[in-house]
């Protein structure tokens, strides 16, 4: 291990390095690097991790790097939890010795994922690190974050919706991801720019990796980034964003029911004249709920997400136009949400034939309720097609009959019409085509 005692001169660390005092007195002023100690008379002490520091700069530029994009790399890789000189040896006169080892031959971002994910359902936490700590000494965070960490997410997340892994699995390896985005947003470096940015999720939505994600790469840009987590209060995110005085407050959904609330919370900072911008999964699946909701559509990908985010900071970007929900849609919301209560208690005597087990029951009726009263909400019933075909194929994966999905609906659509008749016709309408459609 490289020693960090304070041992060389000024003078020993030139003659060792070949680096110029004026060079080495700007890189220390300009970047940080090295950090010498001082002597009680204020002359500069050297540790032998100081210089292998400066000789790991120098062979990066000797690469074709510019300093400041040396030092970029350098304090990436820190960030990431990994020491750029782990793997160096001391040496006082062989450069190529604290080089840290060049990728294998066809080593990619793909192949590293793959392993990452193939430890992650192995339940090696070991191995996992590992992966992630050899990505990220070879490509930048933001590649790492985006293709290794949030691809390989997605991927166990579709074994788990395909029943090919285990939900414990989907959560060990969602820990380890969050538990490394947390570490890096914690290694970013602290605000460089005068503007403040809220990032965080609407009541009730509990997926943080997009947010946390957003968070970081936004910090590492030199934004004053305050991230505010899942499930925050709609006034609560009014009510901080005042405080602080922010420039932007940025709302991730994933589901459609999450995306109502969204809108909530997006009316609320619109009342209290705050830019608001907006993204998630569910925006990339059905391209009209953005339409009813007040701010900037972030788009459907990370890296042009946060170009916009800058867009907005820099008043390049305005707010998409708004639509209004139509007036038969508001009443049937306003009946279905009075008389919510009584339908689903209505639905549980009916459905009970059917033998289904009652905490799946209970989470089915609230599912569809939820989603019909965002449905209703955000101006389309047909916006809630997309999640009911998720759950028709996870309910597939897992060996349930079709003919029970198609009873449940059918069985709510009466229900409906007979608690709200009249003023639920959207629904009931929806209903019914779902179920003989699509079921």
């Amino acid at each position: 291990m490289l020693s960090k005692s304070p041992a060389f001169n000024l003078k020993a660390v030139l003659r060792e390095t070949g680096l110029a005092a004026d060079t080495l007195r700007a890189w220390e002023r300009r970047y940080g690097l090295p950090t010498p100690q001082r002597t009680a008379g204020g002359h500069r002490l050297y540790s032998q991790y100081d210089i292998e520091t400066i000789k790991w700069l120098t062979m990066r530029q000797a690469e074709g790097l510019s300093i400041s994009r040396a030092v970029d790399l350098w304090n990436d890789t820190v960030a990431s939890g990994v020491d750029p000189l782990a793997a160096a040896a001391p040496t006082t006169t062989i450069l190529s010795q604290i080089i840290p080892p060049a990728s294998p031959s066809g080593t990619t971002l793909d192949t590293i994922r793959a392993e990452w994910i193939a430890a992650c359902l192995n339940f090696s936490e070991t191995q996992a690190e590992q992966a992630l700590n050899n990505a990220f000494s070879i490509f930048p965070v933001e590649a790492v974050c985006t293709d290794l960490l949030q691809k390989g997410m997605s991927e166990i997340g579709m074994l788990w919706y395909e029943n090919r892994a285990s939900v414990q699995q989907e959560h060990f390896a969602s820990g380890l991801a969050m538990r490394r985005l947390d570490a890096l947003l914690s290694a970013s470096p602290v605000p460089t720019r005068p503007q403040t940015v809220l990032v965080g999720c609407p009541p009730g939505e509990w997926h943080t990796f997009t947010p946390l994600l957003i968070s970081l790469f936004l910090r590492r840009r030199g934004l004053n980034v305050i991230y505010l987590g899942a499930n925050v209060p709609a006034d609560r995110f009014a009510e901080t964003a005042l405080k602080v005085k922010a420039n932007l407050v940025v709302l991730v959904a994933q589901t459609l029911s999450n995306a109502a609330q969204l809108q909530h919370a997006a009316l609320a900072l619109k009342s209290q004249n705050v830019e608001v911008a907006f993204g998630g999964r569910i925006f990339s699946l059905r391209a009209g709920v953005k339409d009813y909701i007040p701010g900037h559509f972030l788009g459907n990908m990370l890296d042009a997400s946060i170009e916009e985010i800058e867009k907005i900071i820099k008043g390049k970007s305005n707010p998409q136009q708004l639509k209004t929900v139509s007036q038969e849609y508001l009443v049937a919301l306003h009946s279905f949400t009075s008389k919510r209560t009584r339908i689903e208690s209505a639905l549980k005597d009916r459905i009970q034939p059917l033998r289904i087990a009652p905490d799946n029951l209970q989470n089915g009726i609230l599912f569809l309720g939820d989603n019909i009263a965002a449905a209703l909400q955000l101006g389309d019933m047909d916006h809630l097609s997309q999640e009911m075909e998720w759950l028709k194929v996870l309910l597939q994966t897992h060996n349930r009959p079709p003919e029970e999905l198609q009873h449940f609906m059918e069985t709510y659509s009466d229900v409906v019409d007979e608690y709200i008749n009249g003023q639920g016709e959207p629904i009931k309408a929806w209903l019914h085509a779902y179920a003989r459609e699509r079921v």
